[in-house]
This record gives structure tokens, sequence and C-alpha cells, in this order.
């Protein structure tokens, strides 16, 4: 037997060890936890982390320290895990949410009134008719315009494109988000299918000009370069765009918008499925200023505010890891006057009743710099 497999035969002797030792450590843990919880204590405890890494680390060669430390991380990790399943931790925003639990699952309305960034035919318009069965839309010059209308009580919902599997995520709503209250209630993933738009007469040879919303443009980049030598115009909505067309009188100009809008404002597809990708996708999410969680409710957004510190976000993840939860998105925003600081908005596949979320929820709440709740809610 070679030293390779001598050694593997011993290691696989220790693993057996290790593995029954740790049975013992999370049985200790459990009754840990069940006293924690009678006492209303919190599951963290970092003074005793911090105590364990420092002991731990001293009993092992200098050139393995760093891998014990990381790896009696992955034990606390678990540990605090396991724990959650006994303890019932709390703060504002879990108190929130149980309250809403309690008064029972609903089914998302069939009829709301609805605030939309655009005009008539816009996608956002588009996606409220996904959303809803019936929508009384207010249509708003801007995105800012839309959670102003959500947050005064204007309209009761507000649609925003927040990503697209194209070109990535609409960095505007995401800043926005950092400003405004609100929370996501439901989420629609809609294709996206854009057409050249022009009045009778036009000819595809001729155009001098193409009007389109900045993400359209960045979806058709490739057949916009077979237009030759035209003007892009940057413009507030691929629906504005087809009103400005429709409204100019000229024959020289189109506009990359819906193929809907040709027949809201009297336009020729001069060509349609001009974007890029077959595989053109833009998930839009639907915001009220309460907090409601609706039937079918399996995603969880959060936002967060990390440290300037080495391994603060490995540290936040490895949390999520621990309790086998799947991050389906995360992304991070500079903070304005704070050099190197970022928020991170998170999106993981949850069941919010389920007490280990909630547990994780209220940790993050009580030990982060700045933590905000975004929802719970399903996308179709």
């Amino acid at each position: 037997m070679d030293i390779i497999e001598t050694n593997r035969l011993k290691i696989d002797e220790i693993d057996d060890e290790i593995a029954k030792l740790y049975n013992q450590r999370m049985q200790l843990v459990k009754g840990i936890a069940e006293e924690k919880n009678k006492s209303g204590k919190s599951i963290a405890d970092g003074g005793r982390e911090r105590d364990i890494i420092l002991r731990v680390t001293k009993e092992v060669d200098t050139d393995k320290m760093v891998f014990t430390k990381q790896l009696f991380n992955t034990v606390l990790d678990t540990s605090k895990a396991y724990q959650s399943r006994f303890v019932h931790s709390s703060c504002d925003v879990t108190d929130k949410i149980k309250t809403v639990l309690v008064e029972g699952a609903k089914d998302f309305p069939a009829y709301a009134t609805v605030a939309c960034q655009g005009v008539l035919g816009s996608y956002s318009s588009i996606a409220a008719d996904k959303l809803f069965e019936l929508s009384d839309v207010t249509f708003v010059k801007d995105f800012e315009s839309v959670f102003n209308a959500v947050e005064k009580g204007l309209c009761e919902y507000g649609i925003l494109p927040i990503e697209n599997s194209t070109v990535g995520s609409v960095n505007a709503v995401y800043d926005l988000m950092k400003k405004h209250n609100f929370y996501i209630v439901k989420g629609v993933k809609l294709s996206v299918k854009h057409s050249l738009l022009a009045k009778k007469g036009a000819d595809i040879k001729k155009l001098t000009e193409v009007y389109s919303h900045e993400q359209g443009i960045l979806q058709c980049s490739e057949f916009i370069k077979t237009l030759g030598d035209v003007k892009v115009n940057v413009v507030a909505n691929t629906a504005v765009a087809a009103k400005l067309v429709a409204d100019s009188g000229r024959t020289d100009i189109a506009a990359i918008s819906a193929a809907e809008c040709a027949d809201l404002y009297g336009l020729n597809v001069l060509e349609a499925n001009v974007q890029d990708s077959d595989n053109n996708y833009t998930r839009f999410i639907c915001i009220s200023k309460n907090l409601q969680i609706f039937r079918g409710a399996n995603k969880i957004s959060l936002m967060i505010n990390l440290p300037h510190e080495a391994g603060s976000l490995n540290k936040l993840l490895s949390k999520f890891t621990a309790l086998g939860l799947n991050l389906t998105k995360l992304e991070s925003r500079p903070l304005k006057k704070s050099d190197f600081e970022f928020l991170f908005y998170f999106d993981f596949e949850a069941d919010i009743k389920n007490t280990e979320v909630l547990n994780l929820i209220a940790e993050l709440d009580n030990r982060t710099r700045q933590f905000t709740f975004v929802g719970a809610y399903c996308e179709i």
C-alpha cells in the first residue's frame, strides 16, 4: 500500500472521530439553545466566539492557524444555524412580519391603483397587466415618481424594472431603493421583445434617428449598428419614444419599443424582434407602502450595509450557507459620502414562516450596521 492510500485510511479514521465529536457538540449546543430560549438570550455571542477561535488556533502549528480559524468559523456558523431551530429571536422587523402572518395568507388582489413610469404601452404597464386582472394605472415621469406615488398613498402599488437578462441590473432603481420606504409584494419576469416602429411611409434605409429608453438601446445595440449612421436618442421610456415618433410628423425617425405600441400610436412595425438576444427578460417588482405577504411567497429580499473590513461579506454569506438557503441575487451599490462603503441587496429563496429564517432576519437586524427587510413575495 502506497503512502497516499495509507494516509487516506488514517484520515478516514480521523474524519469518523470528528463526525462523532461534532454530533456530541451539537447535542450540547441544543441544550444551550433551549436554555437561551427560556431566558430570551440571543443566539450569537461574539465574545464567546472570539475566545473559542483564539483558544483552538493556539493549539496548532503556525502555518495551519488560518485554516483552523476557517474551520471553526464554519463550526460556529452551523452551530448557530442549529440553535435557531430552538430559539425564537425577535426584533421590530420580525414582530411586524409575525403580525402580518397571524392575519393569515391572502390572495394577491385582482384590482388595484398602480403607478407606472412612462406612458401607455410601456413595459411597466404591460407588467402591471400581467400582475393584476384589472389595474387603474397612473403614469408618472420617472422611477422616483413611482416610489413617491406609493409612499404618499396616491397609488396602492408601483411597478418598477429591476433587472434585465441581457444588460443586467437597473441601477437607477437600486439607487432609489436606498432612500425610499417600501416593500416588495410580488414580482414578474416579462419576456421583452422590442420592435422598430415608425410612421406609415417610413423606409428603414432612410432613417436618421432612433429613440428609445437607455435599457432598450443597450438591449438592441447590435441591431442598431445595422442601421448605419443614425443618431441614437435616449428618452424616459420605450413607449414615450413611440409616442414621440407618432407625434413628430416625420418619417425619418423610429422608436425601439414594444410591438403593442404600434396599434396604440398608429405606427408601423418596420422590423420585429430587434433585441440582441431572443432570451431577453426583464424582472419587475411590485411595491407597496405597507408590509403585505401574499399566498405563495417563496422569495425574500433584504438590504444590508456591511463594514469595510476583511471577511465581512463572507461572514454574512456563511449564515445563508449554514441554513441551506439559495441566494438568487447579490447586488452591491456604493453609499454616497462614504469611502468604500457599500449597501448589499440580497434575494434568496425561503419560506418567511420558517423559524430559522425569522431568526436569521432578527440576527441581521440586531447585529448589522444598517438593515432593511424589503419583502417576502413570489415571482411569476
